[in-house]
C-alpha cells in the first residue's frame, strides 16, 4: 500500500494531513532525554515518569506495529486572532482551546479510519489509535510522515496549513511505504524567539540537533495550565492577560499568516476572548458545566481563578477590584495570594 491511499482514506475521515513513518526506535529520543534531564519538564511528571523511555521505539506502544499513520487535523477557526485583543478586560484563550476538547474528536477519526483501512486491505492486523495521551514522540514521528519540520517554537509547521493543528497516529502491523521528512523552513527568522514575553524559547548550543527547545518553566501555556500552585513571582506581569494557554509564537509566525481555516464543527470558537470579570465569578459548578467539553476544564477551578488573577493584576483597570478582593477572601491560599499581588498591581498603579 502507497502512502498516497492512505491520505484519501485520511482526508475521508476527515484528516487534512496525512503520512506514514516507519515504526523504529526514535534517535529524537535522545534529545527528548537530554531536555527531561534539564529539567525543562518542570512538574509534568506524566512526560518524565517511568513511561518516559517508552518514546524511545513506538513498538513500545504496539510491539507488531510495522508502520505509524501519522495525521493531522485543523483547528485554526475563523475569528479575529490574538492581534484584535484590545479590550483590556477581556482575557486570552489559546486557540486551540475555544472548541470542544479535541481528543475524542481525533479518537473519532481515527477510529473511522481504522475501519476503512480494513475493508481496503481484507484482511487482519494489529492496530493501536493514539491520541496525545499516549506516550510517544508523536512530532518526531509526524516530521518523518512527511508532515511538517519542527520548528523554533518547536511545533510543527506544514508549509501550506501552517502550525494550527492536532496530531493522532494510527499504529498498524502493516508494511506501508514511508514518507519522507521535509525540508526545514524556518530559515534565519527569530519571530518566535523575539516575541515570546518569558523567553521560554532557549538555544540549545547543539550543531547536530535541533538548535532550539521550550522551557516548559517558562512557557505560559505550560504556566496557565499544567503548573499547580504558585507562579513564580517574575513570570506573572510579563504573562499579561492569558487565563488558559498562550498561542504568540504561532500568532507571530510568518507561516501562519495564510494558514488554512477549520470547517469542523466541534473546533468553531465558543471560548474566545471571554471578560475576566465574568469567568472570575463563576462557581465551580458553573465553571464545571461551562467548560465540561472544553480543554479549559484541564486547569481545575482553583487554577483559572489563579490565572485570572494575574491577568486582571496585568489589565490594570480599577473596576475589576471589587473581583480581585473577593478572590483575596477565598480559602484557597494560592489564589488568594495571586489576587493580592494583583491588587497591591492595581494600588501601586493609582498612586
Amino acid at each position: 500500500m502507497d502512502g498516497e491511499t492512505i491520505r484519501q482514506l485520511a482526508r475521508e475521515c476527515g484528516f487534512e494531513l496525512a503520512g506514514v513513518a516507519r515504526a523504529g526506535p526514535l534517535d529524537e529520543f535522545a534529545y527528548y532525554r537530554e531536555w527531561v534531564e534539564a529539567g525543562m519538564a518542570g512538574e509534568m511528571k506524566y512526560l518524565t515518569d517511568h513511561r518516559a523511555a517508552l518514546r524511545a521505539d513506538p513498538r513500545s506502544l504496539l510491539p507488531e506495529a510495522r508502520s505509524v499513520i501519522c495525521v493531522g487535523k485543523l483547528y485554526n477557526a475563523p475569528a479575529a486572532g490574538y492581534g484584535a485583543l484590545t479590550d483590556p478586560a477581556r482575557g486570552w484563550i489559546s486557540r486551540y482551546a475555544w472548541g470542544e476538547d479535541y481528543h475524542a474528536v481525533l479518537r473519532r477519526g481515527l477510529r473511522t479510519l481504522l475501519e476503512r483501512l480494513r475493508r481496503k486491505v481484507r484482511r487482519d492486523f494489529a492496530a493501536r489509535p493514539v491520541v496525545d495521551s499516549a506516550p510517544l514522540l508523536e512530532r518526531a514521528l509526524a516530521r518523518r510522515a512527511g508532515l511538517g519540520w519542527i520548528g523554533r517554537n518547536t511545533c510543527l509547521i506544514n508549509q501550506r496549513h501552517g502550525s494550527w493543528f492536532f496530531l493522532g497516529e494510527l499504529m498498524v502491523s502493516l508494511e506501508i511505504e514511508p514518507d519522507a521528512p521535509p525540508p526545514d523552513r524556518c530559515g534565519s527568522c527569530m519571530r518566535c524567539v523575539e516575541a515570546c514575553p518569558t523567553g521560554a524559547i532557549v538555544p540549545t548550543g547543539r550543531k547536530d540537533g535541533p538548535a532550539w527547545a521550550l522551557d516548559a518553566r517558562r512557557c505560559i501555556s505550560y504556566l496557565t495550565i499544567e503548573l499547580r500552585g504558585s507562579i513564580p513571582e517574575p513570570l506573572r506581569a510579563p504573562m499579561g492577560r492569558h487565563v488558559f494557554g498562550c498561542d504568540i509564537c504561532q500568532e507571530v509566525c510568518p507561516w501562519n499568516r495564510k494558514a488554512s481555516v477549520s470547517a469542523e464543527p466541534a473546533f468553531q470558537p465558543q471560548n474566545y476572548a471571554p471578560p475576566l470579570a465574568g469567568l472570575a465569578a463563576l462557581s465551580e459548578d458553573e465553571f464545571s458545566q461551562r467548560f465540561a467539553r472544553s480543554p479549559v476544564r484541564r486547569a481545575r477551578y482553583e487554577g483559572l481563578l489563579r490565572n485570572l488573577a494575574v491577568a486582571m493584576g496585568n489589565a490594570g483597570l480599577p473596576e475589576q477590584a471589587p473581583a480581585l478582593e473577593r478572590l483575596a477572601d477565598r480559602p484557597d491560599g494560592v489564589v488568594s495570594e495571586h489576587a493580592r499581588w494583583a491588587l497591591a498591581k492595581l494600588a501601586a498603579r493609582g498612586q
